[in-house]
């Protein structure tokens, strides 16, 4: 079992009156069976979830509390899992308006190319992949064809390769920390100046890494899912106002936390940061990344 807690913390019922438009873009939506799966593991190897409910509850959620509009993330846990999840997904996003949803893609599986051209007829309109998950190095072979799908239909990619949160009692089939590094990152940005690519939790743990690639590449962007919360160890935080101002993503990974809804929007309202910079971070830095018109 793990030694997290499970916080009792206070959560409100709506977010501050002073936000006026929030985009979460950073929530995992999964079919029930997926989502219970998860939640084992995180009952054996990490903290434990405070809200297990399924996607339709989860979007209901945050919609009531004036989350305006949700990035809906998921990913493939082994080959031949995509199409299915995929097709989830924008069931989802028909459902629920609010709702933008991404597809995703085993790396290297057969007809990964075909998969995410599938997922893009679909209407959904990123991808998202998970390096500790899947087992990937961002310079692998197998992720070029995913790059070069991604950049051909103008489709962000949400990359989750930052080395933290590792887990030192999980047996990685790949160490994140060799797979998971910035300088890896920078020869793709390099390589894809089209592709736009959003890497969660601030970049974790390597946040002086990100904070010069941010400012040398136009086609990286970053959440802040998890980082502003003193919760995760190695984590940590850099000061938000010594990043690229509009390349920051308010993220929560709802519902896969073990505090408050809130909390980390609440942290952003103590923070006092200036009006412009703040509403960067809640809604127009992700419209950009989304090419969401108004």
């Amino acid at each position: 079992m793990n030694n997290w807690l499970l916080l009792d913390d206070h959560e409100d019922k709506r977010l501050p009156d002073s936000f006026s438009t929030v985009i979460d873009a950073h929530v995992h939506l999964f079919p029930d069976r997926v989502f219970k799966a998860i939640w084992r593991w995180f009952d054996q190897f990490a903290w434990p979830i405070r809200y297990k409910l399924t996607s339709p509850q989860i979007i209901e959620f945050l919609t009531s509390r004036g989350v305006d509009r949700i990035l809906g993330l998921h990913y493939a846990h082994k080959p031949g899992m995509a199409r299915e999840l995929n097709a989830y997904m924008a069931d989802l996003c028909r459902d629920y308006p609010q709702l933008i949803g991404t597809a995703t893609v085993f790396p290297g599986e057969k007809d990964a190319v075909t998969i995410l051209k599938e997922a893009f007829e679909l209407g959904l309109a990123g991808v998202k992949l998970h390096a500790h998950v899947q087992y990937f190095a961002v310079d692998d072979a197998v992720m070029h064809e995913i790059y070069e799908s991604c950049a051909d239909y103008n489709k962000p990619l949400i990359m989750h390769v930052g080395r933290e949160p590792k887990n030192p009692n999980f047996p990685y089939k790949r160490d994140p920390y060799e797979t998971c590094k910035a300088e890896k990152l920078e020869r793709i940005l390099k390589d894809y100046p089209s592709l736009k690519i959003c890497v969660p939790h601030l970049g974790a743990d390597e946040f002086d890494q990100y904070r010069r690639l941010l400012e040398c590449y136009n086609n990286l962007w970053v959440d802040t899912a998890m980082a502003l919360v003193d919760y995760v160890p190695n984590f940590g935080s850099p000061k938000l106002l010594d990043l690229r101002a509009d390349r920051i993503m308010f993220g929560t990974d709802f519902p896969n936390i073990p505090y408050a809804w809130d909390t980390e929007i609440r942290q952003l309202e103590t923070l006092q940061l200036p009006e412009d910079f703040l509403t960067g971070i809640l809604e127009r830095n992700a419209s950009e990344f989304l090419s969401i018109r108004k």
